[in-house]
């Protein structure tokens, strides 16, 4: 049995939350995580797509516990958004550290949540579990990043030996991962790291994607939304859209496009923001390389269009744990180039839509770029978007995780 919650109200800082009038029954799952920033994509989607859902769900709830620039509450139809006051992240600017023990402890014995999923793991889970002591709400841990293949990415720059670097994120994952109940990821490139570095019973879950926002109609309006972005309406456009950061190794694609242009006359179209995106701009211009510039996209029909007005996507980030942009693409009938690693691989092979090249190898990736756009793209984008429809409804996504919410809200 839930147990009911009071109706006491809560105090952050400036923000007073008013009490509610009547004990609340309902399923009720805290979401903590730092990666919620005004520019951000995969988490923040899932996260926004979550609270879409129990609004449509009487019998749940969802709060959320996320950095901001001042404390501040929403309420919104069954969804409560705490934001905690937090420094942003030096590295990472659109993002915000979360270190408000003390707030978040109030909001976990005001909410008295079911569940608490804590969707990253440096800093947040140490909080989370201050903020749970003495309670015996469940923790959750959803890999929605790679810790391991991070450290070894970043510290990989400053001359750090790798089996080092592997070894301290392998002992940092297994000491954090006694702080929870379940372990959650998106994709299996993701689990079986998990695996390799001893952290077990992992929980293979499967997200989705707007298939309405999403959708192949968008392409009759190529010509328009290119002409709106300023991108060339008579040549062969690949598209990119996410965070301009290391891991993403979108310094290497950038570095990497002038051979893929030579052998296919295509243009680059980058969209998003990120620590890197300033100085590869510049360095791209500097060099005449045919890269096309945009900004983050918060309107997600507007993404939409700048999707399905491409002839490829590319994800070249070998350590994606779920690849949304790559599914969001696939949803808009524009087929997919992948490097061979990581979730964005696992979406190509399974769904047909596209091809995979050899990571980090500028030839295979020019040779493979070539072979797709001289392929049937039509029958490509038809097959990623049945499998987008057929594979990956949030609302089915979102019935098997709550399914497993219950059950550990049960114990």
């Amino acid at each position: 049995m839930i147990a009911a919650r009071d109706a006491t109200s809560v105090n952050l800082g400036r923000a007073v939350l008013p009490p509610r009038n009547r004990p609340d029954a309902r399923l009720t799952i805290l979401d903590v995580t730092k990666w919620f920033g005004e520019t951000s994509g995969g988490v923040r989607t899932y996260l926004n797509e979550k609270s879409a859902y129990v609004r449509r769900n009487t019998a749940l709830r969802h709060v959320l516990a996320i950095p901001g620039a001042t404390d501040e509450i929403i309420d919104d139809d069954g969804v409560r958004t705490y934001r905690l006051r937090g420094p942003r992240i030096p590295t990472q600017p659109q993002y915000r550290f979360l270190l408000a023990t003390r707030s978040l402890r109030r909001i976990v014995v005001h909410e008295r949540p079911d569940v608490i999923e804590v969707g990253s793991q440096v800093f947040v889970p140490w909080v989370a579990r201050l903020a749970n002591h003495g309670r015996r709400t469940p923790l959750v841990s959803f890999y929605h990043g790679n810790i391991e293949r991070n450290a070894s990415a970043s510290l990989r720059l400053h001359g750090a030996p790798a089996d080092v670097v592997q070894a301290m994120a392998r002992c940092y994952l297994r000491v954090v991962d006694g702080l929870f109940s379940a372990r959650l990821a998106a994709s299996e490139s993701m689990a079986s790291d998990l695996h390799a570095a001893g952290v077990g019973n992992v929980t293979r879950v499967r997200l989705g994607v707007d298939s309405e926002t999403f959708n192949t109609s968008r392409r009759q309006q190529r010509e328009a939304t290119r002409l709106r972005h300023g991108i060339p309406t008579d040549a062969r456009v690949v598209i990119y859209c996410g965070r301009m950061a290391t891991e993403k190794d979108i310094p290497w694609l950038v570095r990497a496009w002038p051979a893929a242009w030579a052998r296919t006359g295509a243009w680059l179209v980058l969209v998003g923001d990120g620590p890197l995106k300033e100085s590869l701009a510049k360095e791209s211009r500097a060099e005449g390389r045919r890269i096309v510039w945009l900004p983050f996209e918060p309107d997600r029909g507007r993404l939409a269009n700048l999707l399905a007005c491409a002839d490829v996507a590319v994800t070249p980030g070998p350590i994606e744990t779920f690849g949304l942009s790559a599914l969001e693409a696939m949803a808009c009938g524009t087929p997919v180039l992948s490097t061979d690693r990581g979730a964005g691989a696992e979406l190509v092979r399974a769904s047909g839509a596209g091809a995979t090249y050899r990571m980090r190898d500028a030839r295979a990736f020019a040779e493979a770029l070539s072979q797709l756009l001289g392929g049937d793209l039509n029958r490509l984008g038809d097959s990623g978007r049945s499998h987008a429809v057929q594979h990956h409804d949030w609302d089915d996504a979102f019935d098997h995780l709550f399914s497993l919410y219950e059950r550990l809200a049960a114990r």
